[in-house]
């Protein structure tokens, strides 16, 4: 599944401003609410009841924040370049400037995983985190996120 498949356009915020990983998470799961049609407290309940297994902060400056929602019609990402990095309690120890959400059907199963691990690949790639890091244009991010070679892979 290509990037593009669960990446909207809209769903790219090129300068998030969030000074805690719980405003972050919170700026995101009310971004995502909309875009999803859902409740944006179930959101971020659900971001939060996952990082309470263990923190989604990858290393490398990334976080890659996910959770599962009954009743989504399929997955669904985000993603947020922040203004200034955060303490996101990433493995690492490092702050974090870049995170996808990833939301999934209850029952997604291997394609959840599938995209985590693609989104992890991608993001992990010093180049394209890199130029990620670089531009404050949505519409570049997002071409950015689409079209690099690991957002296509299986």
């Amino acid at each position: 599944m290509p990037l593009a498949d669960l990446l909207a356009p809209e769903a790219v915020f090129p300068s998030l401003r969030a000074s805690s990983k719980k405003q972050a998470l919170q700026e995101l799961a009310h971004q995502a609410a909309a875009l999803v049609d859902r409740d944006q407290r179930e959101v971020f309940e659900t971001l939060l009841q996952r990082e309470r297994l263990g923190s989604t902060g990858v290393g490398s400056g990334i976080a890659i924040p996910h959770g599962k929602l009954p009743g989504l019609p399929k997955l669904f990402g985000a993603f947020a370049r922040l203004e200034k990095p955060i303490d996101f309690e990433a493995l690492d120890g490092e702050p974090v400037d870049l995170i996808f959400l990833l939301l999934a059907p209850e029952a997604a199963g291997a394609d959840h995983l599938k995209a985590l691990a693609r989104v992890a690949r991608m993001l992990r790639d010093p180049e394209t985190a890199e130029k990620l890091r670089a531009t404050r244009d949505a519409s570049a991010i997002y071409t950015l996120l689409t079209t690099t070679p690991a957002s296509d892979a299986a």
